[in-house]
């Protein structure tokens, strides 16, 4: 057991660090590439560099706030 969880803490950080590098590269250096270099066609437009985190973000406070609102309908039917 203990080796699967470290092969999945290293598939996440593997992960996370993968989409924080293309991000960071999508959004601080291609900007200032030239737009007609071939490295612009694995990259989605610009608008979506703020779209894509903003919608990302609004569907985890959603679960969030739905997760918190199931705590505390259940932890009241249990006092009750």
């Amino acid at each position: 057991m203990e080796l699967a969880d470290k092969a999945v803490g290293f598939l996440l950080s593997y992960i996370s660090l993968s989409i924080f590098t293309y991000y960071t590269f999508w959004v601080i250096i291609l900007p200032f590439v030239n737009s007609d270099h071939f490295i612009h066609r694995y990259f989605l437009p610009q608008e979506y560099a703020i779209l894509i985190p903003v919608f990302a973000g609004m569907v985890l406070l959603c679960f969030l706030c739905m997760f918190i609102g199931y705590v505390m309908l259940k932890s009241k039917k249990k006092k009750a």
